[in-house]
């Protein structure tokens, strides 16, 4: 435990530049160094190599001078400088020969050991003053210096410069710039120990291909901040470079010892993976740990002969390991993992390149896992200021105390992750007792809210720090100089560990905020102190302004007693003249008018209104006056829904209740009229019921909408006796006005029946059941003058359809977009497209409810009188009768067309079934022409063979004969002139060889005839798909050929490798022939583009994850349009001339693929491009489905 001061926030010294290099540009850099030092592996040429180094890394790194510094042998570790790349303006530090201050032993110790100095500002460091006053000279302010070893002895110094101000060396450069020195080592090596050029280019060009190696991972590493990729690529990369059986990553798990799990892993196939194992063993803490955490590397060449302790030799074996190296993974300085590489089947002795490469890799692996730590604590210290943000904004935009704590206990618990956050007061400063006001806890955490804590300890103790701004910060209660009492009061609570911070209220100590852990002990972070000390601060803050607004209210109610007293007299002034008024007017819009203004002008608020309900509780402003500034409401507003008022049907104004807010945002009060509040803008309000008798007839209000307003007992009072007065008028009102009414009802009565007796007639006029519901309803809206007639009609299940309606102008009809509505009583009023105001009168067809006939009044409100009513209602009698004659006509008429119908479907089954015996016929004929041709074809192709030896034998006894005897006899020559037996020698084998190629041709045709009938296959069988397809081919290969109107159809196949498919064979091969047919006759109909050749695509694929096979048929023609690509798959539907088709193919393809396989045919076509069709067949077929 610690009380630390409130953290204020720090900068980085003035004038440090923060250079960190591009990691693209740094990758680019190294790789362009590496292959400079590479370029002359000649002994003589080590000069150059360390000049161009400089040069590389004074431009890789921006600095002003890069020099090489050579420690002379036998002299007391002095030297020289003998390389240099200096910017212009600065000394050269070659022109000195004698530097002894490198010679100091604790440094050249540190050197030996491969340790680097850093120095930001050589002013600010430990060094000797004649070091400092050589770098004084060398005009440097930070410096850089590496060791450069030869064979693990200390061969000199690369010495890094900057003289322009103070710089802070990142890790990054300082790992960039090792990894060049290590390649420069091996140069120096190579360059003293032998002058081979042959040995020399094959040691180079290993470090070349182990330093691209590490540039590629390296380059992974920077680029990626997905820790799992990452990983991969770096053990993947470092097994193919060293060629070993296996290499993890494994992470330690948190505060568990040495307990974790591999988490990467690239293994070669002939070994096992290991990838998630969870390993845990003691003696490899005891033996390991510490060395890895001093960075050092574990090599083993055969763990038999390591002397490993026989627990860790057992892991090693369980996962098949006998040569180990393990380098370990730091985050930061803190211990985070291991990267091992694996020889599982043979012992390995490691080099010392492999041991620097892993090292390398993994020192670039710490560095991205530290980015991406320190990349998690930004989002953290982001999530933090915006919750402090939240606060900030919570503080200012209220005055609720309550809410303020209770979120921002809320919000710091989820940020921090904290088990349970309380809010402390201090309810009695002098004994510093107090309880927790606010607070939030996780599932399972005990509450201590209300709790009372007292300690005597505290006052004593720890209140003064408090006083002073000082936090309580505890990682574990148990540590630490806590006293036992505290502890104690800690445990009663559950609390492992805390961090408490003052609230002050001004300079006085108000309370505490509290932030516990009460699973284990935590190891709060700065940044985390920081955030809840600067919450507390701004809760400081909210109660300071919580405490200015309560003295300005009881300033302000001071001097509104003073002012009571004059309003009062101005109150009773204008109540008598309301009642004058109300008295000598029956213009209840002029009373109301009057009224407003003078309550609006004797209060001086934003607004005073008067709200009016109508029967179903929805309602309108009827008067109003309103300050400059604010809109008006009244003319320019819809019928109000309040859902309060209408739930409740005028709810506690109903029962003559009075409301007075004087904060809308403050009231604990739910049952108020949200909907009337946001139309009048109001802040605060005072609202009394206007009672004409004992019905509520509506509202008066009075409003402010600036601001919050406290009212007084007597404004409510008053506003309460003009209300009363309000009612006294309405009545009077209301009296003259039903007078007036009643005459008017007469004559319009009258009028109906004489309107109604006319419909009447014009209903009886017709059988057209549409023409007589449109009559109807116009007759019956201009009658009843209202804003729409509907007529509804009851399906057999109680849902129904508007059939017919009549509407004003500017109304949406109910028929063409609202066919089916469910319960068309049960919401009303829908946006204003339902009635508000509505009548219904049943329609009954004979004993049968049929439907409803509707009048809509949706504007205004309306009461239905009941002649009104019973006008309707004849109507609808009418109607009934009507629908009866209608029903006989219609019943007669659908009698007819069933008829119709039924007449058309045996057509189109008897064509279906004369199409398919026409299909079946021509696949027996098929078979029976392919059996027939079979038998004399193979009598002909058995002996042509034959024939041909025989023919040929002559041709070479003729040739004997013309060479024994080449004077022949003249009868004998003048028959060869007569057969032409020169053109005969030449000209018969070539018929035999064409005889022979016809034959073939038939025998293909033949097998290509039987595999499209398939008359002996009529059950399903296991077929190979593209045999039919072939087979449809070549039996159209004829139709595909060059006519007068187009050339040859080039057909493109693409056929996928498919199994086995389980179908009627036959058929299948009648759906490809029906396609393909259709293709050509589209060529044939339609003229093709000069510049386009047809073609027919078709392709094959087999979609495993559907477990079907899809055909697609496509090709290049004229396409079909959209109304007669919507009927392909219908019978007797065809676009082809009287003769030529008859509209059965595509529908009889439809239903083979469709019912007897279960796949789908679909076809997509689009005009002048052309047109695909879609077969997709399962694998298996179910059941044994014909057509």
């Amino acid at each position: 435990m610690q009380f630390i001061p409130r953290f204020s926030n720090t900068k980085q010294p003035v004038g440090y530049p923060a250079i960190i290099p591009n990691s693209l540009q740094q990758n680019r850099y190294l790789t362009a160094e590496l292959n400079n030092i590479l370029r002359s592996p000649e002994p003589e040429t080590i000069d150059n190599i360390l000049k161009e180094t400089t040069i590389e890394i004074r431009q890789l790194l921006a600095v002003d001078r890069v020099a090489i510094f050579r420690f002379h042998p036998d002299t007391n570790w002095n030297g020289e400088f003998i390389a240099e790349d200096v910017a212009e303006g600065y000394v050269s530090v070659l022109v000195k020969q004698d530097y002894q201050c490198f010679g100091d032993e604790p440094a050249i110790l540190q050197y030996h050991a491969g340790q680097v100095q850093a120095i930001a500002d050589i002013h600010d460091t430990d060094l000797k003053p004649d070091c400092v006053e050589i770098l004084n000279q060398l005009q440097v302010k930070a410096n850089l210096v590496i060791p450069i070893l030869k064979e693990q002895e200390l061969w000199g110094l690369l010495c890094v410069h900057h003289c322009q101000s103070p710089r802070l060396w990142s890790s990054e450069e300082i790992a960039l710039t090792r990894s060049i020195i290590k390649q420069l080592e091996d140069n120096v090596k190579q360059a003293g120990d032998s002058p081979n050029p042959d040995r020399q280019t094959s040691v180079f060009s290993h470090n070349v291909d182990r330093e691209k190696a590490l540039s590629k991972t390296i380059s992974k590493i920077r680029q990626s901040l997905a820790i799992d990729v990452l990983f991969q690529s770096v053990t993947t990369e470092i097994r193919c470079l060293l060629q070993a059986d296996r290499v993890v990553i494994f992470q330690f798990t948190p505060d568990q010892d040495c307990r974790g799990e591999f988490v990467a892993e690239d293994v070669a196939d002939h070994c096992r993976s290991i990838l998630t194992q969870r390993v845990y063993e003691h003696s490899f803490e005891a033996q390991f740990n510490h060395q890895y955490d001093e960075r050092r590397v574990q090599v083993i060449s055969d763990i038999h002969t390591a002397k490993l302790s026989s627990s860790y030799l057992t892991v090693l074996e369980r996962f098949e390991v006998r040569a180990n190296l393990v380098v370990p993974i730091l985050q930061g300085e803190q211990l985070w993992g291991l990267l091992c590489v694996h020889q599982c089947e043979q012992v390995r002795h490691w080099s010392v390149d492999d041991i620097q490469f892993v090292q390398q890799i993994v020192e670039y692996l710490s560095f991205a896992l530290q980015q991406l730590k320190l990349l998690e604590q930004l989002r953290y210290q982001t999530e933090q200021q915006k919750s402090l943000t939240g606060v900030i904004s919570r503080i200012r935009e209220s005055l609720d105390l309550e809410t303020i704590f209770q979120t921002t206990a809320q919000e710091v618990r989820q940020l921090l992750k904290a088990d349970q956050v309380g809010i402390f007061f201090f309810q009695n400063e002098d004994h510093w007792e107090g309880q927790f006001v606010a607070e939030d806890c996780g599932e399972g955490i005990t509450s201590i809210l209300e709790e009372k804590i007292y300690d005597h300890c505290f006052g004593e103790n720890y209140a003064p720090l408090y006083e002073e701004g000082r936090m309580y910060v505890a990682n574990n209660i148990y540590e630490g100089d806590i006293s036992n009492s505290y502890v104690q009061k800690l445990e009663q609570f559950g609390i492992k560990a805390n961090v408490v911070s003052p609230i002050m209220n001004g300079s006085e100590l108000w309370g505490l905020l509290c932030i516990h852990q009460c699973q284990g002990s935590r190891q709060w972070q700065p940044s985390e102190i920081e955030f809840i000390d600067q919450i507390a601060k701004h809760l400081g803050v909210a109660l300071e302004q919580w405490s200015q607004v309560e003295q300005l209210k009881l300033q302000a109610a001071q001097l509104a007693h003073v002012s009571s007293r004059e309003q009062a007299l101005e109150q009773q002034k204008l109540l008598s003249q309301t009642i004058n008024a109300i008295r000598d007017s029956l213009q209840i819009e002029e009373i109301f008018d009057t009224t407003t203004k003078s309550i609006q002008s004797l209060f001086k608020t934003d607004r005073v209104v008067i709200y009016q309900f109508n029967p179903d509780w929805s309602g309108q402003f009827v008067a109003e006056s309103v300050a400059d500034g604010w809109p008006k409401l009244v003319g320019t507003q819809e019928i109000i829904q309040d859902a309060y008022l209408m739930e409740n049907q005028g709810g506690r104004y109903a029962q003559q209740e009075t409301v007075a807010v004087d904060d809308i945002y403050q009231t604990d009060d739910d049952a108020f009229p949200m909907t009337l509040l946001e139309d009048s803008q109001a802040l605060a309000y005072m609202i009394v019921p206007i009672m004409e008798g004992s019905r509520l007839w509506g509202l008066l209000a009075a409003c402010q909408n600036s601001r919050p307003r406290h009212w007084e007992t007597d404004e409510i009072d008053f506003l309460a006796q003009v209300s009363t007065q309000l009612g006294v008028a309405l009545n009077q009102a209301e009296a003259v006005a039903q007078v007036r009414e009643q005459a008017a009802a007469l004559q319009k009565a009258t009028d109906r029946q004489r309107a109604l007796t006319l419909t009447i007639d014009k209903i009886r006029q017709s059988l057209d059941i549409d023409v007589i519901f449109t009559t109807t309803t116009q007759e019956v809206r201009q009658l009843l003058e209202v804003e729409r007639v509907a007529i509804y009609r009851f399906n057999a299940d109680w849902s129904g359809a508007f059939v017919a309606d009549s509407i004003v102008d500017g109304w949406q009809p109910t028929v063409p977009n609202q066919t089916m509505i469910q319960d068309v009583f049960s919401n009303p009023g829908q946006d204003g497209q339902l009635p508000r105001n509505e009548v219904f009168v049943p329609i009954s067809q004979g004993e049968k409810l049929w439907g409803l006939l509707m009048a809509y009044q949706t504007s205004k409100p309306r009461y239905w009188d009941d002649d009104e009513v019973g006008l309707l209602a004849q109507v609808g009698t009418q109607l009934g009768i009507a629908l009866q004659q209608a029903e006989l006509l219609n019943k007669t008429q659908q009698q007819t067309a069933k008829l119709n119908q039924t007449l058309q479907t045996l057509k189109s089954t008897q064509a279906r079934l004369v199409q398919g015996e026409k299909m079946a016929g021509l696949g027996q004929l098929a078979a029976g022409i392919a059996h027939e041709i079979n038998n004399p074809v193979g009598f002909i192709s058995s002996n042509l063979e034959p024939m041909q030896e025989y023919v040929t034998g002559l041709l070479e006894l003729l040739q004997l004969y013309q060479q024994q005897y080449p004077e022949p006899e003249s009868i004998i020559q003048n028959k060869i002139d007569d057969i032409e037996l020169n053109f005969v020698l030449e000209d018969l084998p070539k018929i035999m060889t064409s005889m022979k190629m016809g034959t073939s041709r038939i025998v293909d045709i033949v097998k290509s005839m039987q595999t499209f009938s398939r008359v002996d296959e009529s059950a399903i069988k296991d077929i190979d798909i593209h045999q039919g397809i072939d087979s449809a081919l070549l039996i159209l290969k004829h139709r595909l050929k060059a006519r007068k109107q187009r050339p040859t159809i080039n057909i493109i196949k693409s056929y996928g490798n498919l199994p086995l498919i389980q179908c009627y064979a036959s058929h299948l091969n009648q759906v490809f022939m029906n396609i393909l047919v259709n293709a050509v006759d589209a060529f044939d109909e339609h003229e093709q583009p000069h510049d386009q050749m047809p073609e027919i695509q078709i392709s094959t694929h087999w979609q495993k994850s559907q477990n079907c096979l899809l055909i697609e048929v496509s090709d290049n023609g004229p396409g079909i349009p959209e109304g007669v690509l919507a009927n392909i798959f219908n019978p007797f539907f065809t676009t082809k001339s009287v003769g030529k088709g008859t509209g059965l193919g595509l529908s009889i393809s439809y239903q083979i693929v469709t019912e007897m396989h279960q796949g789908k045919l679909s076809c997509q076509s689009t005009l002048r491009q052309g047109t695909t069709f879609y077969i997709e067949i399962p694998l298996n077929i179910s059941g044994n489905k014909k057509i």
